[in-house]
């Protein structure tokens, strides 16, 4: 049975001026939910130079502008016609009440060597530059069996250094790291993030015995990678597929999508420890007890409390909210909601918590069972245990599909998101909803 809508317990081809119609126009469709929320869709991708199939969430920075990848369309040129394209970086500008989008950069793929079909969401730097990371493409023309030649790329885009007076304003890109694997690591993708000093974190999915974290060290203009750690598949876990989060202390959390005691991946920290780093595994997932399919990361919460979901798993298949927390020294696995059988292909990207304590995430829906097209959702702290509401359901129409998506929340506590598919083109949404 479905969830009801409150609370519930527990490309190249396409015209330059075709394009400026597009990013210029209002492509604004409200649909009022509950009395109380309104969904709005901010952008229809059109599968040309805006993208396609967006499956990364977005960031905002302190003007409140919207930064986000879709992981094809763009350019179709050298190797890109492999994948209907090699992805792109978008902006959504704020101007009055709404957004204008506007494109930032088309991925050129193998031979250009800057990188291909990004997998992961873009994050502002200290800098204020926008970094990232590309699953394909690079230098490394050999290939890490992907449909793109490279093993990925870590980079950075700044604005043009004059200004544009035109709709479609390319920013420069910079490789500040390529792939090679296997022992640097390949196929980069999930979460990044900024300790205070000014160093880059993140993993790998594949490379070295089952994929990498790593640290990317500025210097004098040039960036050294560091491996923190590289996972065997085995009981230390494997494919970290949700990228990391810092805490305070400088500690770095992640989850692995295989290995582990039970092979169905694991939650772990890595600690500074004289000169390298100390794997510590949190958590162990089983079948039928925790969940699996580790696709989301790990948020780090108040009192050190960390928060994650996963995809399918838990007694029937079922997916999992849930939360661990440090106890006498060791750690405490919780589980805080279960989508039941209906919600099948659960959450897929990490989710977000706000100053009161609110949990937000999307679940990605699966063909097959009752929820189709995927969901936006809420829980809410409540006497000792938490209230879930479903905040929108996507039709698979012109609200999008499939929300592969983290979400971002204003200060207004809008909340913003994009959708993989669905849309009025078919090529997926960037979406609003807001109280």
């Amino acid at each position: 049975m479905r969830y009801q809508p409150r609370c519930a317990s527990t490309s190249p081809n396409t015209s330059l001026r075709a394009m400026t119609r597009l990013f210029c126009a209002a492509l604004f469709a409200t649909t009022t939910w509950m009395q109380a929320q309104t969904f709005t869709v901010l952008h229809n991708f059109s599968g040309g130079l805006d993208g396609s199939t967006p499956y990364t969430g977005l960031t905002m920075d302190r003007a409140g502008n919207l930064y986000g990848t879709a992981q094809y369309g763009g350019f179709q040129g050298n190797d890109c016609h492999l994948t209907n394209g090699c992805g792109t970086v978008f902006k959504l500008a704020r101007q009055g009440a709404g957004f204008i989008f506007r494109p930032l950069y088309q991925f050129q793929g193998f031979p250009s060597g800057d990188g291909a079909n990004p997998l992961g969401r873009v994050i502002v730097g200290p800098d204020g530059a926008l970094y990232g990371t590309t699953a394909y493409g690079g230098e490394n023309g050999e290939g890490c069996g992907g449909t793109q030649p490279g093993c990925g790329t870590v980079f950075q885009l700044t604005p043009p250094p004059t200004f544009c007076k035109g709709v479609i304003c390319n920013w420069e890109e910079t490789r500040i790291y390529n792939f090679t694997g296997p022992s640097d690591g390949a196929l980069p993708r999930g979460e990044i993030a900024f300790d205070p000093a000014g160093n880059l974190y993140g993993t790998t999915e594949s490379g070295g015995h089952g994929g990498v974290a790593y640290e990317l060290t500025p210097a004098q203009g040039t960036w050294t990678l560091t491996v923190l750690y590289g996972f065997n598949d085995g009981l230390d876990g494997g494919s970290p597929l949700g990228g990391v989060q810092l805490d305070p202390a400088g500690n770095v959390y992640g989850t692995t999508d295989t290995g582990g005691t039970g092979g169905n991946g694991t939650a772990f920290q890595l600690l500074p420890s004289g000169s390298g780093w100390t794997l510590n595994t949190l958590y162990d997932f089983q079948i039928g007890s925790g969940g699996f399919v580790l696709l989301a990361g790990l948020i780090v919460g108040p009192g050190g409390n960390l928060y994650g979901c996963t995809a399918n798993g838990a007694p029937n298949g079922n997916s999992v909210v849930y939360e661990i927390s440090p106890s006498d020294g060791g750690w405490t696995y919780n589980t805080l909601h279960t989508f039941d059988q209906s919600y099948g292909g659960g959450p897929a990207a990490n989710l977000v918590m706000d100053a009161a304590g609110n949990i937000y995430g999307t679940v990605r829906g699966v063909a097959g069972t009752g929820n189709l097209y995927g969901n936006v959702f809420e829980l809410t702290p409540s006497s000792g245990g938490w209230i879930y509401t479903d905040l929108h359901d996507f039709t698979g129409g012109s609200d999008g599909a499939n929300p592969y998506s983290s979400i971002v929340l204003d200060s207004n506590g809008n909340l913003y998101g994009t959708a993989s598919a669905g849309g009025t083109n078919g090529y997926g949404t960037v979406w609003e909803i807001t109280p």
